[in-house]
């Protein structure tokens, strides 16, 4: 059974959308149907933060416990919202008094002209509802992606910072109960549907609903957090004609721990698995929190990396380093490919019609192995990389030295695809890892690639620090490279 509309909670109202084009963002909705103009339009791609949004629902674990969570509004589809509860700057303080992340700006003198102070609000407060004391790293993760322009970030900084935990109970937590009793009864309801303006939206609950809609109409959009997605509709004014939102099918939201593997679900958030990997996988864990920001994160999937077969997309080298595997489903099917086998060309993939992506398999690491991640952009948060290296290498001592049994050199933006580069691979395999190995590696890169130039970077650029970084990955497992190095960032191409 299908209902055709969605329901939700705007701050504490039970909010039923119907006959609306499921192109509309939440940002669109909220200033031009609700006229609730604290949420602004900066940037329209997820870049300045002055739209944050909070989305709160139910644990996956635990349906009496709330998440919230920071979004972006600008990218992300009304759709979205069906089963949670949309909070906006209007309604945080109770009654007369402002709330605690309002009051600590005003106390901090931290907002001058105002565009972006609600931004930085929302997610102050996504912060506090997770970490009554935050530190100052935590705050500036949190804040990471939201931009002011005149105040300067030391003020905004130090509100953020200050401490929520004797501060008196906000109203959501006084109706802390009562919501999470109204989200339960939501996930009760049908499959939901929305239509407007010919275009139509279908959130399916589970993969067999999922699969039976793909078949019935291929040419369907599957959308997870829209974080890419939605920058065709909001910056090149696309239509997507139906929109197959993933983020309410169980089996793609799981992550689950074998032995010897993890298992991510395509539709999890990056934000649900990054704690996991960084557990087995530092350089991963820290690599992610360099994608997008924090609302990027909270809404971004794995899945939707990997099959948008960006050339520039972070996670791929990294999956494809680690021989990583997907499993892909197509009515019913299923089949596992190696990661570096899903793509062809660019932005093209090996996925049939009607096929998608269920899950990604990552190994975990055994004694010897090593993975290192080095990601090359503009600036060190929420940008965009030029190049990204993952080196994943297994050695093996042997006669005083360290013999290479196994390696992987994958790359992102070297090529119209990720891939590896066979030839530098080879260069090392089997010999021990030396300077002279090292030099050899660096020499035959160039044989497997020939970067092109744009805007992020130049093509000698790219192949000059593709190869410095398999020297820098060296020094670092040889322990020559010490922390006080400034870590390499394109500055000028």
């Amino acid at each position: 059974m299908v209902a055709n509309t969605i329901k939700f909670l705007l701050n504490n109202e039970l909010v039923e959308l119907a006959n609306i084009d499921p192109n509309t963002t939440v940002l669109q909705y909220l200033r031009e149907e609700q006229f609730k103009s604290g949420t602004k339009e900066g940037c329209a791609s997820g870049d300045c933060g002055a739209c944050t949004v909070v989305l709160a629902d139910l644990d996956s674990e635990n349906d009496t416990q709330l998440n919230y969570k920071s979004v972006n509004a600008c990218i992300t589809f009304v759709g979205n919202l069906h089963g949670k509860q949309l909070i906006t700057v209007e309604d945080l303080k109770d009654g007369a008094k402002l709330h605690h992340a309002q009051q600590t700006i005003v106390d901090n003198h931290g907002t001058q002209c105002g565009f972006c102070t609600p931004g930085f609000v929302m997610s102050s407060f996504a912060l506090h509802k997770h970490n009554q004391k935050p530190n100052r790293d935590e705050v500036l993760e949190a804040l990471a992606g939201n931009l002011c322009r005149c105040t300067g970030y030391r003020s905004i900084i130090e509100a953020a910072i200050t401490s929520s935990e004797h501060t008196e109970d906000d109203s959501f937590a006084k109706h802390y109960q009562q919501t999470v009793t109204a989200l339960n009864e939501l996930q009760k309801l049908p499959t939901p549907n929305l239509s407007g303006n010919g275009n139509n939206y279908i959130a399916p609950q589970n993969i067999d609903e999922l699969a039976y809609e793909l078949k019935s109409e291929p040419t369907s959009t599957l959308v997870a957090g829209g974080t890419d997605l939605a920058l065709s509709v909001t910056q090149n004014l696309a239509v997507v004609k139906k929109l197959v939102y993933v983020g309410n099918v169980a089996e793609l939201t799981t992550i689950e721990e074998t032995d010897n593997d993890i298992i991510i679900g395509s539709a999890l958030p990056y934000s649900d698995f990054i704690d996991t990997l960084h557990h087995y996988y530092p350089d991963l864990g820290d690599m992610i929190e360099r994608i997008g920001a924090k609302q990027v994160r909270n809404t971004g999937t794995l899945g939707g990396n990997v099959g948008n077969a960006s050339p520039i997309g972070d996670m791929p080298p990294a999956l494809i380093a680690l021989g990583a595997t997907m499993t892909l489903h197509l009515d019913g099917v299923e089949r596992t490919i190696l990661v570096e086998d899903f793509f062809l060309d660019y932005k093209k993939t090996v996925l049939k019609e009607s096929e998608f992506i269920k899950s990604i398999t990552i190994p975990k690491p055994i004694a010897g192995q090593t993975l290192k991640l080095y990601k090359i952009s503009k600036r060190l948060d929420d940008d965009i990389s030029a190049v990204l290296a993952a080196f994943f290498i297994e050695t093996k001592a042997e006669q005083g030295g360290q013999k290479v049994t196994n390696v992987r050199l994958a790359f992102g933006g070297m090529a119209g695809i990720p891939k590896r580069g066979p030839a530098a691979e080879s260069a090392l395999l089997g010999k021990d890892l030396t300077k002279e190995t090292v030099a050899q590696a660096k020499v035959a890169l160039a044989t497997d690639f020939q970067p092109m130039t744009d805007v992020r970077a130049t093509d000698k650029y790219r192949m000059t620090v593709a190869q410095n970084l398999i020297e820098k990955c060296y020094l670092e497992l040889t322990s020559a490279y010490t922390s006080n190095v400034i870590e390499t960032r394109v500055v000028n191409n």
